[in-house]
């Protein structure tokens, strides 16, 4: 696919994604007590519901997804639902085909076709030439075990394109299908995979399959499919897959936002009503499988620690149990204070993280829980504990506070996820994959009124019949990676050799060329209608800025410092970071659980981050409980404990997130890249916050309490606020939170953001990993340029010519062309100091050097031998003009925006304005901005991979290198056994 062959399977499963996140509990909270069954919470009697919260039966009563349907004769089915917030219309296409519908030697045909889909039909050339001219974003699609999947978001008068599109390469694309285009596409998703399986990890996905279901199975051999199957697809076998499968009677389409029924229906009988129907696809017949003893496996890989895992298969979307198993899984290992958070990483502290999950398809679901082993921790001790947790929850069941916290936190989610009209998980894609799935575009509802009906008895009986049949577990042991996922994820009955490849000499039939159609013209696009922006001063001095929008009853807040992980530079490597997280972790009246607890009761979620330049405390909340969502958050920036207990246990989980960084090959090049670039300079702290090894190491509790007082203080703050709530409302909520903090009497802190950074030089250091699959490369210069330097479009255009997007020159040559990566991209920093250009590029390990040289080859010929093409000067400025509609759907992204335009001190009229600049800014501009920033001399190159394989391959390109070792894992210092 486009994306990831995982992506979620469908808009309410995103929307309900039970993800866990370790976090601490008080000093000295003691590892929860077994109880018997009936008994409350281990930590107190189940508490009261949070004055003014809303109820769950009052949340689902504010989703509402209202919707017509009509089928056309050749059977395609059409949902369309009006949105008239912004003048865009969502197009969603699901066909009704999936890795689950692929026969044995065949594994991958249909993440294959998704993207030859996008390689053009018999009257369009390109699919994202036009569409991105058009102001489509996203243009994209994706492939899962029960669909395959298509979206793009466009301008009103975009909406007939984008139709005769997607109706062209519904009826008309075979014709077009090269034997070029399948050798091209064939190699992109090989590197796809590749790109995967490299990750720590990366092959549990195959293993988890293989354990869990028989050969044949339709959901046991893996999207992506194998090497050999992808080898040995031939031109006539992918004609014969689309004819098979790519019928309109095998499709939904929805229609979402600025759109009505009776303007669709003509529409779409004009486009799509000619093409033929196809043939029936055969149901799969496929369920959950119990297995007849339980099976334990250990996988040896280059991880950071241990990771064990419990699965079992379960039922899938439309049985009655499955509303409980998500609701079950979530207080498992989901929520913030689930069961295996509070016993393994809150009370025995023997794991540095857990996770538990409940992965619904169609006809099947995956119920995982794992534990990521805290370094030193003696295995048996942790394969105890984590059974034991399991166990005794599956005995007693969960309390009624904790299915109403879940509740809650799981209907709040959804409401959020309701924004955006379209792409992977907005409302377009919701209504299509009820009607796909379960045959009722309103199938969303119906879970939800399930969900907040649940109760304890409701949902352990759905535990107990499900988790109580033999389990897999699969453990993921640090150590040299033994497995090969060039064998895996295929059908699991073939020999270790690879078929034979497809021949490109067999003559295929040709094809009766398609009726000649013509692309129909964009009509023109408004211009943008950015929030309107409030602003005022709290009596300490912060200034709040507020858009106020109400499609959803939610909101945002971002309480933003001049800090960020440049401030480091004036205190220890990866102080800001770990002074933030310990927010969360226990105020001088609250335990972490306790916080976790209430953020759930109120539908809200508090969370800290961090740029180079900023610290942020992050707030979303329903609208109706925004004074206790303020009130909470205030208390975990005012009075934070900083307990020993506490810290011992989140630095311990720092650290481990460090050793992941390090195992991780695009995060180790990053890290690398940046502290090459920047020498001393503050910006050579690590992007992602995390210091050292060394810096970690030597923290203390009252180093970041120092941090605390010297950096969160009112004087460096700034408040920014979008959603459903009015400025009368707002402040007095903000004065009674934070309106009596007062800065201290230290002067300010100040970075130095103007120090030397080292001069420019061309060379490369190669960090040996071996048996990687793939190279990470990552590139990158020093501008002299800052953040707030004038007159940035022109280079924002000409990055966006070059490498940023998917139409960019580098990913077309080494991505669509040469099928060496699975995607290339550059991009400029945005930070207020010296800014850097960027490249990152992933390819085979056997076309390192290649890639290297394709690289300079397509930066050095922009512009002097290939100056900006009239087709991508309309798509970088009339196109992102047309598309700038579809960028501010959501509150995340418009506050975003005026976060980005304050901190770069921007008018905050910036993007309203900036189709005017952008229609001022000519082809020459563009050229010359990529002339005098984009060349490819003085970059350093970072590549992570293996030595063995890419060194050789570096002779040819005239650059100093400089070999590394890749840091020793934790697991492989004998820490853990």
């Amino acid at each position: 696919m486009r994306l990831s062959p995982t992506s979620s399977l469908s808009a309410l499963a995103a929307a309900l994604a039970l993800s866990a996140c370790a976090t601490a509990g008080p000093p000295g909270t003691p590892p929860a007590p077994a109880v018997a069954p009936g008994q409350e919470n281990r930590y107190s009697a189940t508490p009261g519901p949070v004055a003014g919260a809303v109820s769950a039966e009052e949340l689902v009563s504010r989703v509402d997804i209202p919707f017509e349907k009509f089928v056309l004769p050749n059977g395609l089915t059409t949902i369309v639902h009006t949105d008239r917030k912004a003048p865009i219309v969502a197009v969603t296409l699901y066909y009704k085909v999936g890795s689950k519908n692929e026969p044995r030697g065949h594994t991958g045909f249909a993440h294959l076709y998704e993207h030859l889909f996008f390689g053009g039909s018999a009257n369009v050339p390109s699919f994202d030439i036009p569409l991105e001219g058009a102001g489509s974003t996203p243009t994209n699609g994706s492939t899962w075990y029960d669909r395959t999947n298509y979206v793009e978001t466009v301008p009103t008068g975009a909406l007939d394109l984008a139709l005769f599109m997607e109706s062209d390469r519904m009826g008309a694309l075979l014709p077009a299908v090269s034997q070029d285009k399948l050798d091209k596409q064939r190699g992109v998703v090989q590197n796809e995979k590749r790109q995967g399986d490299n990750q720590p990890y990366g092959l549990a996905e195959y293993a988890v399959a293989d354990g869990l279901f028989p050969v044949g199975h339709p959901y046991r051999h893996s999207t992506i499919g194998s090497m050999a199957d992808l080898d040995a697809a031939t031109l006539t076998d992918v004609r014969k897959w689309f004819t098979e499968h790519y019928g309109p009677n095998n499709v939904v389409l929805v229609l979402s936002g600025d759109i009505d029924a009776a303007t669709a229906k003509p529409k779409v009988e004009k486009w799509f009503g000619q093409i033929p129907k196809g043939p029936d696809v055969a149901p799969v017949q496929a369920g959950p499988v119990t297995l007849p003893a339980p099976i334990s496996r250990d996988m040896t890989d280059q991880v950071p620690v241990l990771r064990l895992t419990r699965q079992w298969s379960g039922p899938g979307l439309n049985d009655g149990d499955a509303p409980a198993l998500r609701v079950g899984m979530h207080i498992l290992g989901g929520l913030a204070s689930s069961q295996l958070d509070n016993a393994l990483v809150r009370g025995s502290q023997q794991a540095v993280s857990v996770s538990a999950s409940a992965q619904v398809y169609q006809q099947v679901s995956v119920l995982e829980a794992s534990m990521d082993v805290k370094p030193g921790v003696e295995r048996a001790a942790a394969e105890a504990a984590l059974d034991k947790v399991i166990t005794d929850f599956v005995a007693r069941g969960p309390s009624e506070d904790e299915v109403r916290r879940a509740v809650v936190s799981t209907l709040s989610a959804e409401i959020g996820g309701l924004e955006q009209v379209g792409g992977f998980s907005g409302k377009g894609a919701t209504l299509a994959e009820g009607q796909v799935y379960s045959g009722d575009p309103a199938k969303y509802k119906a879970d939800l009124q399930a969900i907040a009906a649940l109760t304890p008895q409701n949902v352990h009986e759905a535990l107990r019949k499900w988790l109580s049949r033999p389990v897999y577990k699969l453990a993921i042991v640090p150590g040299a990676r033994t497995e090969n996922g060039n064998v895996m994820g295929g059908w699991g009955d073939e020999k270790e050799t690879a078929a034979p490849p497809a021949d490109a000499k067999t003559k295929t039939a040709k094809l009766a060329p398609a009726p000649k159609r013509t692309s129909p013209p964009v009509a023109p696009v408004g211009e943008l209608a950015f929030p309107a922006i409030e602003r005022t001063t709290l009596s300490n001095g912060i200034p709040v800025v507020l858009a106020r929008r109400t499609a959803v009853p939610k909101l945002v807040v971002s309480i933003d410092f001049d800090a960020g992980f440049a401030a480091d530079a004036l205190d220890t490597p990866g102080t800001q970071g770990l002074m933030l997280d310990m927010l969360e972790e226990g105020t001088k009246t609250r335990n972490a659980t306790q916080i976790a607890e209430e953020q759930e009761r109120l539908g809200a979620s508090i969370g800290t981050t961090a740029s180079l330049d900023t610290s942020s405390v992050m707030l979303s909340a329903l609208s109706a409980n925004l004074a206790p969502s303020l009130a909470l958050t205030a208390d975990l920036l005012l009075h934070p404990a900083f307990a020993q207990a506490d810290f011992d246990r989140t630095r311990g989980q720092a650290q481990a997130q460090l050793s992941q960084a390090e195992s991780t090959p695009s995060a180790l090049a990053a890290r690398t890249l940046s502290s090459e670039l920047y020498g001393s300079h503050p910006y050579a702290q690590p992007g992602d916050g995390l210091g050292t090894r060394i810096s970690l190491a030597a923290l203390t509790p009252s180093a970041l309490r120092a941090a605390h007082a010297k950096w969160l203080r009112p004087d460096l703050a700034r408040i920014t606020v979008v959603g459903d709530v009015t400025m009368a409302e707002l402040k007095p909520l903000l004065e009674k939170a934070l309106g009596g903090w007062k800065a201290p009497a230290a002067a300010k802190p100040v970075k130095v953001l103007d120090a030397q950074t080292p001069a420019p030089a061309s060379r490369i250091v190669l960090i040996d990993r071996p048996n990687s699959p793939q190279s990470v490369i990552y590139a990158g210069r020093v501008l002299p340029l800052t953040g707030r330097t004038p007159g940035e479009e022109p280079l924002m255009l000409a990055n966006d010519v070059v490498g940023n997007g998917f139409l960019s020159r580098l990913n077309a040559d080494i991505r669509e062309d040469k099928g060496w990566s699975y995607g290339v991209r550059t991009g400029v920093t945005q930070s207020i100091g010296p800014r850097a250009l960027q490249i990152m590029a992933p390819v085979q390990a056997d076309r390192t050097g290649d890639s290297i040289s394709a690289i300079i080859k397509d930066m050095t010929a922009f512009p002097a031998k290939q100056p900006v093409s009239a087709e991508e000067y309309q798509r970088v400025t009339e196109g992102a003009i047309r598309a700038l509609p579809t960028q501010f759907e959501t509150n995340s992204a418009v506050l975003s925006a005026i976060v980005k335009n304050d901190r770069l001190g921007r008018p905050e009229d910036y993007y309203v304005r900036l189709a005017a600049t952008y229609r001022a800014i000519d082809a020459r501009r563009i050229g010359a901005a990529a002339g005098q920033y984009l060349q490819p001399a003085d970059l350093t190159w970072v590549i992570v991979g293996d030595r063995k394989i890419v060194e050789p391959q570096l002779k040819g390109l005239s650059l100093p290198v400089e070999v590394r070792e890749a840091p020793t894992a934790i697991g492989d210092e004998g820490e853990q056994q």
